[in-house]
């Protein structure tokens, strides 16, 4: 037995020196040891951040799934007691030792004698060295004694280039403390709940005693924990470990981001790789957007509206300046972006309905359309459109219809202008959701019964704003803006903005005061969609175009909540913000616009200065139903196309043909073949086949015609 031992302390002296001479021969500098500098650099933290137009952070957003990690701490952000814990678990002599621990190594060296396994002695710059250098890292079985030797020699070399404080930063940084959690940020917001500098003695030998196994149980880390207490304090604060423990290790961490103001926006923006975006929103009006969207809907709970989303975009540019896609913590769906998301447009989309009756020279702001009760023979059955109060007005003048957003003045221009033409002009303004054929939304689009985005939306008014000029919308700051195209007239862009900004015309509906009456120029459109689920309000300033949406991410209708009680309060408080330095003036009046006195016949409406496209100006007093003096066929549409149902009787599938005025005497001409019917409305039997439909008068000259097709 005494040879036996000798034995042990003779081959742990032989490894002890042979160490020795290792590090006496390895003086010179590893050159694959980075310096501080660099492995500060080349730290990546878990989150990417989205910086606003200014390049403060707007939001911050996990990219990386494999670890949690928060930002670099320097070592002087560290609580003290934290460092007098680590110091104390993991390395008492770091202070006194050049890198190796030769008191702790003779005590490894004869346990390696004993079971051929090198365990501990350890220092805390020789565990640094394992953490920067993957080949020095612990195996399951432990280190080899070659594995060691190269860990002793780069630990010396990492001590003659890095200073204590570096070591112990880096130290701190980079290793892990439970589960996910790497570096004392992630380790102290993620457990605690807050910063570094501010953990307290309890929580300080907690974080310390899971160095050395980070996914101990919690008993052993309590005992750990108490034992490391016991040593630094010379008190037993068992109970406390153990309550802090239980409450913190037993359940799932939570780290909530320090910035999260644009959640839709980063996970947009975010998702290619790339660790830090600067973006065209502004980081203030951001916060403003989501604090009053907030505020809105908590006064909107009774009516049963719980979410909205915002979207505000500079006119000139087209920057997006604020991207609010939901309310954020009292949204019944946070991860919902409401600004991609579909909804029902409403009453929305009748400006573009209205100016392209009055680009085509068929309507004028002045033209008086008939809001009265109107049936439409569809192959499917009438279509009866009604108000949103289901009162009717009688005469009234387009300034009329489309301020106090009346229902059946807009069907009838619809079908004055065609629904195909329509379509298309919504198209051509951005609206890609609409991906259907224009047979398939019928001639309730003109009352928005299509899904649209608000990003869609907003960004066609804004070409409202930019008198016809639509652009693409840019969100990247350093991103580039996107040609303009033409793609409404000047001259009707600004009728339409005049119309939306009088407020006496909208007072028909919504009276003189309401949430669309700024103190500064804007013009403004509100909509709500079929049973209250959706409530809209658009508008825009000479700078800035603001589109607001509440409504329910479920889909579920809300309670007596109507755009301008909904979302025009949210459009108002934007808009008071944006101007709240500098006013917003109306536009110029372009060349080929001419104001005119007009006056009405049997007092439809009060005498007004209008404006209208040079040449269309009426030279006498306006009369009622004067949309409909130049006959139209009214029914089928143009290009409409006709589906045979073959399991409804033959008998019973008609097709109706409809002309204005009904007071005409036209003929119905089919396929170039008189029909010898004059009745302005009559239902004709089916045939398969492309089919051409005219009216002609007394002197068999053709009034209008339209093509249509049976299948």
């Amino acid at each position: 037995m005494f040879f036996k031992k000798k034995t042990i302390v003779w081959t742990g002296s032989l490894l002890l020196f042979g160490l020795v001479v290792i590090c006496v021969i390895g003086r010179g500098q590893d050159p694959s040891l980075p310096s501080f500098e660099k492995v500060k650099a080349a730290y990546k933290k878990s989150d990417a951040l989205l910086l606003d137009r200014h390049g403060q952070v707007l939001h911050e957003l996990r990219t990386d799934p494999q670890g949690r990690r928060l930002e670099w701490i320097k070592l002087e952000e560290v609580s003290p007691a934290l460092i007098k814990a680590v110091l104390a678990v993991e390395d008492r002599r770091f202070y006194r030792h050049k890198g190796v621990d030769w008191i702790g190594m003779v005590s490894s060296v004869f346990n390696w004698s004993k079971d051929r396994r090198l365990r501990g002695a350890s220092t805390l710059t020789m565990q640094l060295t394992a953490l920067l250098d993957r080949k020095l890292k612990a195996q399951r079985t432990g280190r080899t004694l070659a594995m060691k030797w190269q860990q002793v020699k780069t630990a010396r070399n990492l001590e003659k280039t890095w200073s204590k404080a570096q070591i112990l930063e880096a130290y701190l940084n980079l290793s892990s403390f439970r589960g996910e959690l790497q570096g004392i940020a992630a380790a102290s917001r993620g457990l605690f709940d807050k910063a570094p500098n501010g953990l307290d003695q309890a929580e300080s030998w907690t974080l310390a005693a899971l160095l050395a196994s980070p996914n101990a149980a919690v008993e052993q880390v309590v005992q750990r924990a108490s034992s490391l207490s016991r040593f630094l304090s010379g008190s037993e604060f068992n109970d406390e470990i153990k309550s802090l423990a239980e409450n913190r290790l037993r359940i799932p961490y939570t780290i909530k981001p320090v910035v999260a103001l644009a959640p839709q926006a980063a996970r947009m923006l975010l998702s290619g790789g790339e660790t830090k975006i600067r973006t065209t929103i502004d980081g203030t009006l951001q916060r403003f957007v989501l604090e009053t969207l907030d505020h809105y809907l908590a006064a909107l709970e009774e009516g049963h509206a719980f979410d909205g989303a915002v979207l505000v975009l500079e006119n000139r540019s087209g920057e997006i300046l604020a991207y609010v896609g939901n309310s954020g913590r009292t949204a019944s769906a946070s991860w919902v972006d409401g600004i991609k998301a579909q909804r029902q447009a409403g009453s929305t989309l009748k400006p573009f309905l209205y100016g392209l009756a009055i680009e085509k020279g068929l309507l004028t702001a002045a033209s008086i359309i008939e809001d009265s009760p109107l049936q439409i023979p569809t192959p499917t059955g009438l279509y009866v459109p009604q108000n949103y109060d289901s009162v009717f007005r009688g005469s009234v003048s387009l300034r009329t219809a489309l301020s106090s957003s009346l229902n059946v003045p807009a069907v009838r221009t619809l079908l004055l202008v065609g629904l195909p033409p329509f379509f298309q002009r919504l198209r051509t303004l951005g609206l890609e959701s609409l991906t259907q054929e224009a047979d398939y939304y019928g001639y309730s689009l003109a009352l928005g019964s299509a899904d649209v985005s608000l990003l869609e939306l907003t960004n066609a008014y804004r070409t409202l704003a930019n008198h016809g000029w639509w652009s693409e919308m840019k969100i990247r700051r350093e991103g580039r803006p996107s040609t303009p195209r033409k793609v409404m007239d000047n001259r009707t862009t600004f009728i339409l903005s005049h119309i939306l900004s009088d407020r006496e015309a909208r007072s028909l509906t919504f009276g003189l005061e309401n949430p669309l009456a700024t103190r500064f120029w804007t013009a403004a459109k509100t909509g709500t969609s079929k049973d209250m689920r959706d409530n809209w309000c658009l508008g825009y300033s000479d700078r800035y175009t603001v589109g607001v949406w509440v409504g329910n991410f479920s889909g579920e209708p809300m309670r007596q909540v109507s755009g301008v009680s909904g979302a025009a309060p949210v459009w108002l408080a934007i808009m008071n913000f944006l101007h709240s330095g500098r006013p917003s003036r109306p536009p110029l009046l372009p060349q080929g616009l001419v104001q005119t006195r007009v006056v009405f016949q049997e007092e439809v409406e009060p005498g007004r200065t209008e404006i209208f496209l040079q040449g269309t100006e009426p030279v006498v007093p306006i009369r009622p139903n004067s949309v409909y003096e130049t006959p139209r066929i009214v029914a089928p549409q143009e290009e409409t196309l006709i589906q045979i149902d073959p399991e409804i009787p033959e008998e019973r599938q008609k097709v109706p043909f409809q002309y204005k005025p009904a007071g005409g005497r036209f003929q119905w001409i089919l396929d170039q073949r008189e029909t010898g019917i004059y009745d302005a409305f009559f239902l004709w039997k089916p045939e398969t086949g492309p089919h051409i439909l005219s009216i002609v008068d007394r002197e068999k000259r053709v009034v209008d015609s339209v093509e249509f097709t049976v299948r």
